[in-house]
């Protein structure tokens, strides 16, 4: 910087107090963050002048810093002292007086306070000297059951009315969760889309899936889409808080949804179906479904075959066809009709893979060996 002359200093001084004379307490700012020290944020404030803002106020619960140096912030001016603008994120603590509360108010400037107790309705939260109400319906997000009571813990709030200089004050916490909620959507829109892979957290399992935590968004993981074989408990192979990467095969900002597969990043296994399992082909498989027209049999994992009622040995007393195997069953089938592009395979009962091997054997030793074998000789006459 260059020394200047000094009646250019006074002059910038003076300027910047009259920039700040103007300024009323709970006024909104937005801004640059200029510098970070160790205690303080320096904010830019036009010219050479400059705001100070607690550097605690943009910390994480860890003390991690969630801004950097050229972000835009948007603060609120609480007074000057000693020529320094002074702002906030939040009003909290002594600097809550009835004037800044009712800035406050009508500014949409955030508040921070203690939840005292529960009364009739909801809670009584102390903010400053003063105190306020807040409905149940306003506390926290969606309520469920179990969850941790919020009294004794510091929250923010927004004030919702402000009435009798004070003496009557109502804030919502809900409100300002759902300011934080839509900052986080837009920027999620802006680095997520159909067909990336993501990383999340299983925050809770339904008969109908998963519900998993995506950088705070709750996205849907359906058991469909969990494996290529079918699951049948999606406890057995998924618990609430862990870790897994999936892709996004559906998004829906308007309504808020978004659909994750772990199945799409599997390798589709009816791609070598077609050489795997060809007409003719013999197989063993394991019976997943019996349905009254035939069983499902999985020959692999994602492959499935449909054995039909007509194609099983047996007959019910009236000389039906009838299902003669159950789900876990382990069954030998020949493929009689393989269809690549609607992924199906019609199967037929054969004799099992070990009966054809140990005939083979049988018939090897028939003629290889010195002595005579009636029954090797019959098989070979056929």
């Amino acid at each position: 910087m260059d020394n200047g002359n000094p009646s250019d200093f006074a002059s910038l001084f003076e300027k910047s107090l009259a920039a700040m004379d103007k300024m009323k307490p709970g006024q909104p700012v937005t801004t640059t963050i200029v510098s970070i020290g160790n205690d303080t944020v320096f904010l830019e404030l036009g010219g050479k002048s400059e705001g100070v803002l607690d550097r605690a106020e943009v910390t994480d619960k860890d003390g991690a810093l969630t801004v950097s140096e050229g972000d835009q912030i948007t603060v609120y001016f609480l007074g000057a002292k000693n020529g320094e603008s002074r702002f906030t994120t939040r009003i909290s603590g002594e600097a809550a007086n009835n004037d800044l509360l009712e800035s406050a108010f009508k500014n949409g400037v955030p508040v921070e306070g203690s939840v005292e107790k529960e009364i009739k309705g909801g809670y009584e939260i102390k903010i400053g000297g003063s105190r306020a109400f807040c409905p149940f319906s306003q506390m926290g997000g969606k309520r469920q059951e179990g969850d941790e009571s919020p009294v004794g813990k510091h929250l923010v709030f927004k004030i919702t009315e402000y009435a009798e200089r004070g003496r009557r004050i109502v804030v919502s916490n809900r409100a300002i969760l759902e300011v934080e909620r839509q900052k986080k959507l837009e920027s999620l829109r802006d680095t997520l889309s159909e067909g990336m892979t993501v990383t999340g957290t299983v925050k809770s399992l339904q008969a109908f899936g998963a519900f998993v935590d995506v950088n705070g968004f709750q996205a849907l993981l359906p058991v469909s889409e969990i494996s290529r074989e079918r699951v049948e408990d999606i406890k057995a192979v998924l618990t609430p808080g862990q870790e897994v990467t999936a892709s996004i095969i559906k998004l829906d900002w308007k309504a808020e949804r978004m659909t994750l597969s772990l199945k799409a990043l599997l390798a589709d296994p009816w791609e070598h179906a077609r050489e795997k399992y060809p007409k003719g082909s013999k197989h063993e498989g394991k019976v997943v479904r019996v349905a009254d027209f035939g069983a499902f049999v999985s020959l692999e994992p994602g492959i499935d075959g449909l054995l039909h009622v007509s194609e099983m040995r047996g007959e019910d007393a009236y000389g039906n066809q009838r299902v003669t195997v159950k789900k876990g069953d382990t069954v030998s089938v020949v493929v009689k009709e393989f269809d690549l592009k609607a992924h199906r395979i019609s199967l037929a009962q054969a004799s099992s893979v070990e009966s054809d091997s140990a005939i083979k054997g049988y018939l090897d030793t028939g003629s290889n060996g010195d002595t005579y074998n009636p029954f090797a000789a019959l098989l070979k006459k056929k």
